[in-house]
């Protein structure tokens, strides 16, 4: 089991997307483009919740980039 490293900067910044319910586009490897807001995080995935209000679970080697939504 891989240790969930809250010290490392990625995961402070999603942290702070997380708490500030911060809109955030993410870009999988598939070439998918999700927008929505992350509602947690661990090791592996992160949970995005769309404007309908869907929860989708995303793995985090699947994701190619994240972003604020501007």
């Amino acid at each position: 089991m891989t240790e969930f490293d809250t010290g490392l900067p990625s995961v402070r910044q999603v942290q702070t997307y997380i708490k500030d319910q911060q809109e955030v586009e993410l870009k999988l490897s598939t070439d998918d483009l999700l927008i929505g807001k992350i509602i947690w995080q661990d090791s592996y995935c992160l949970c995005l919740v769309d404007h309908y209000n869907q929860p989708t679970i995303i793995w985090r080697q699947a994701i190619v980039y994240l972003k604020q939504k501007a």
